[in-house]
């Protein structure tokens, strides 16, 4: 697990490997994470927006980003969390992903970036 805090926010990150599929002819390998988001600061604040950078290991990088979260903008509270879980296909057994959450602080309406730590992605068999 990595963890990273920006400006009293906390994103956990736990990542694990899915299976292998097959995408029109092509193997794919499917990974899983999921991130909470644990609000340490004073001030309720949402999520906005996210991005991402992922990379496999012929470093071949997707930039993904957009609305929130798996459809959610969570509004979350002092002392409080947002877990979720998504993933990813690549074309290696391994890469990694790095991004960021665009989020508004209830308080005082300012808008600010929250640093998702980069985390690796890898096959378990594919390790030595």
């Amino acid at each position: 697990m990595v963890q990273q805090i920006t400006k009293g926010i906390k994103i956990s990150v736990h990542t694990f490997f899915d299976g292998i599929i097959y995408d029109l002819y092509q193997v794919k390998y499917a990974f899983g994470y999921k991130i909470t988001i644990e609000n340490q600061s004073n001030d309720s604040v949402q999520l906005k927006s996210r991005f991402w950078k992922i990379k496999d290991a012929l470093n071949k990088t997707e930039t993904v980003e957009g609305e929130g979260v798996i459809g959610k903008k969570p509004v979350i509270k002092p002392g409080e969390k947002h877990t979720y879980q998504s993933g990813c296909l690549l074309n290696t057994p391994f890469g990694a992903m790095i991004g960021h959450y665009n989020m508004i602080n209830f308080t005082n309406t300012r808008r600010f970036r929250v640093q998702i730590p980069s985390f690796k992605l890898s096959a378990p068999f594919a390790l030595n």
